[in-house]
C-alpha cells in the first residue's frame, strides 16, 4: 500500500492532507483511518457510498473550501506519481494562481501498452473536442486545482463523477477559457499496482463522455473556431505553448520521406503548415514580431508581410524534414560544410568531452550526421520538454545503437550534474540550447541586447559549463539550398564564474552568445524558430496560494 509513504512525504513537506475514502469496506476503511491518524496534519474523510474518482475529488475540494484553502493538490493514492515534482506544481500554481495545473506525464517502461494506446486515443478526442492542442494530457491525475473556481465549474457543468471526471473537467475548463497549465512529471506503474479502472465499464463510460463532449463541441463550433483563428491566448512561458505534432505524425513523415523523398514531403506538409499558421495565433504573432525587429534593425530589405511570416512557418516545416533526415542517416557527409573544420580535430585530440551551446536556428540535429562522420562523437542533448522520451524512441527505432540521446531536464540538479560529468569524462558532447528561458523559472535569466532590444537569455548553459569544467563551444548550423553550413567556435576553456561577480560573468557570456546568434540570424533570417514572445518579460509573482492535498 503506497498511502503511508505518500502521507509521510507530504507530512515532511508540512502540507495538510485530506484523504478521501470513497466507500471502501470496513476493514480497509479502518486501516486508512489508522494510517491518517499516525500522520500529523492528515484528515480522514469518509464517503459511505462509493461514488467514483470524480465524486471523491469533489468531496475533497468541498472539504478544502470549508477549511479555507485556496488551492488543493490532487494525488492518486497508488504511488504512480513522482512526488519530486511537487515543487514544479507549486511554482506553476504561484505563477498562475487562477489556473488548473496538470501534470504532463513522462512514462517509464512499466506502463502497459494498452494504457499507451488508450491515452493516445483520448488525446485525439480531447484535441477534437476542444479544437486545440492546449491540453497535453487529460488523464493525468496529478493536479493543482484553485478550489472555489473549480467547484463552481463542477457544479455548473461537469457531469462525470467516475473515471470520466479528469478528462471532462479539463475539456469544460477549456471551453470557458479556464487557464490550464501543464508541467512535466514522471509517472510509473509500481509492481503489484492494482488499478481501479474497469476495463469494460469505464471504457464505455469514457466513450459516452467523449460523445457528449463532441456534440457539445458542435454547439460551440463557431466560438471555438473563432477562438482558434483569431482570439489570442498567450501563455506566460514558451513551455506552455504546446508542441504541435505527435509520435505517429513523425513516423508518417518518416515513411513518406523514405518512400517518396523530400520534395513530396514538402508538398504534403503545405496544408498542414497552413493549418498551424492559421490556428497558431501565439506562434504567428511571435513570428511577425521577430521579423519586424529584423526589418527595423536593417536585416530585411522589405517590411515583413503575412506572407513573410508564412514563409517562416514553411521554413520550420522544412527543418522538421531535416531532423528526420538527420536521424535516419539520409544527410550525406558530402553535404556538410564546416566553417572551422580544424576545431573538430582539436576536440577529438583532447580525448575529453565538451559542452556545446547551440540555438533553435537552422538544423542543429545535423550533429547526428556529424556523429557518423566523426565516429568518436557521442552526443547528449538536454531538452527542457516532455518530448525527450518521444525523440529517444524515434531515434532508436530509426537508428538502433545511435550515438545520440536526449535527456529530459527542467533543471540540472546533483543527479543530472553527475550524469553529465560522467559523460564528459567519457569524451562525450553535452549539448544545451542557449536561447530558451528555463522551464517554470523565468528568474534564472539575464537580459542582454539582441536585435535592438534587451531580451532574456538563460543562465543555465554557462552555469552548466562552469560546473562541468569542460571546454565550451558554440555550434550553429543553417541550411543553404541543399547544403548545411556548420559553424563551431571556441567559447571558453572552461567557463569561469567568480563567486563575487557571478551574475556579471554570466551576463558577459550571454552577451557573447547573443551576438554570435544575431550574426547567424542575419545570415538566415527565416531559420530562427523561437515561436513564442521572446522579448516579453515574465510578470513578477504577486501571490503565493495556500495549498492542500
Amino acid at each position: 500500500m503506497a498511502l503511508p509513504s505518500i502521507l509521510k512525504r507530504l507530512g515532511a513537506a508540512g502540507l495538510p492532507v485530506i484523504v478521501v475514502d470513497d466507500g471502501s469496506d470496513h476493514t480497509v476503511g479502518e486501516h486508512i483511518r489508522a494510517t491518517c491518524a499516525a500522520v500529523t496534519g492528515a484528515e480522514y474523510l469518509r464517503r459511505d457510498i462509493n461514488g467514483g474518482k470524480g465524486a471523491a475529488v469533489t468531496s475533497g475540494l468541498v472539504r478544502a473550501q470549508e477549511r479555507c484553502f485556496s488551492h488543493a493538490i490532487q494525488i492518486d493514492a497508488d504511488g504512480q506519481h513522482d512526488l519530486d515534482a511537487l515543487d514544479l506544481l507549486f511554482r506553476a500554481a504561484m505563477a498562475n494562481p487562477r489556473a488548473i495545473i496538470t501534470g504532463r506525464p513522462a512514462f517509464d517502461k512499466s506502463m502497459p501498452t494498452s494504457r499507451r494506446i488508450g491515452r493516445r486515443i483520448t488525446a485525439f478526442w480531447v484535441a477534437v473536442n476542444t479544437l486545440s492542442f492546449r491540453i497535453d494530457d487529460a488523464m493525468c491525475g496529478f493536479r493543482v486545482y484553485p478550489v472555489s473556481s473549480t467547484l463552481e465549474l463542477i457544479r455548473k457543468s461537469v457531469r462525470g463523477r467516475r473515471m470520466d471526471f479528469d478528462i471532462e473537467v479539463l475539456i469544460k475548463a477549456d471551453w470557458v477559457e479556464f487557464p490550464i497549465v501543464s508541467v512535466p512529471v514522471h509517472v510509473r506503474y509500481p509492481d503489484g499496482n492494482v488499478s481501479n479502472f474497469r476495463l469494460l465499464g469505464d471504457n464505455v463510460l469514457l466513450i459516452f463522455m467523449q460523445t457528449r463532449m463532441f456534440f457539445g463541441m458542435l454547439i460551440r463550433l463557431p466560438w471555438l473556431l473563432w477562438r482558434a483563428t483569431v482570439k489570442s491566448h498567450e501563455p506566460a512561458h514558451w513551455a506552455g505553448i504546446a508542441e504541435r505534432g505527435s509520435y505517429w505524425g513523425l513516423h508518417f513523415l518518416l515513411f513518406i520521406y523514405r518512400l517518396l523523398g523530400r520534395r513530396f514531403c514538402l508538398a504534403i506538409m503545405f496544408p498542414v503548415v497552413f493549418y498551424f499558421f492559421v490556428t497558431g495565433h501565439v506562434q504567428r504573432r511571435a513570428s511577425r514580431d521577430y521579423l519586424r525587429r529584423l526589418w527595423r534593425c536593417g536585416h530585411l530589405h522589405e517590411r515583413p508581410s503575412v506572407f513573410t511570416s508564412f514563409c517562416h512557418f514553411m521554413s520550420f516545416g522544412s527543418s522538421v524534414l531535416d531532423k528526420i533526415a538527420a536521424w535516419s542517416g539520409h544527410i550525406p557527409v558530402s553535404s556538410l560544410d564546416y566553417a572551422t573544420s580544424e576545431i573538430f580535430g582539436e576536440i577529438e585530440a583532447r580525448g575529453r568531452g565538451v559542452v556545446i551551446i547551440t540555438a533553435h536556428i537552422g538544423n542543429p540535429e545535423v550533429m547526428r550526421a556529424m556523429a557518423l562522420h566523426f565516429r568518436s562523437i557521442h552526443i547528449n542533448v538536454l531538452m527542457h520538454t516532455n518530448n525527450a522520451q518521444l525523440f529517444n524512441g524515434l531515434i532508436q527505432k530509426i537508428q538502433p545503437g545511435a550515438k545520440m540521446r536526449v535527456i529530459p531536464v527542467t533543471s540540472v540538479g546533483p543527479a543530472e550534474a553527475m550524469l553529465l560529468a560522467d559523460a564528459i569524462a567519457r569524451g562525450e558532447w553535452v549539448v544545451i540550447a542557449g536561447d530558451r528561458v528555463p522551464v517554470l523559472d523565468g528568474t534564472r535569466t539575464v537580459s542582454v541586447p539582441f536585435l535592438g532590444e534587451d531580451a532574456p537569455f538563460p543562465q543555465g548553459p554557462y552555469i552548466l559549463g562552469a560546473i562541468l569544467k569542460a571546454p565550451t563551444y558554440l555550434l550553429f548550423c543553417v541550411r543553404d539550398k541543399a547544403r548545411y553550413r556548420i559553424s563551431l567556435t571556441r567559447f571558453a576553456d572552461p567557463i569561469y564564474l567568480p563567486r563575487g561577480d557571478r551574475i556579471n560573468a554570466i551576463a558577459q557570456c550571454a552577451t557573447l552568445f547573443a551576438k554570435a546568434l544575431e550574426e547567424c540570424v542575419v545570415r538566415a533570417p527565416l531559420q530562427w524558430f523561437n515561436f513564442y514572445p521572446f522579448w516579453k518579460t515574465q510578470r513578477a509573482l504577486t501571490s503565493q496560494p495556500e495549498v492542500a492535498e
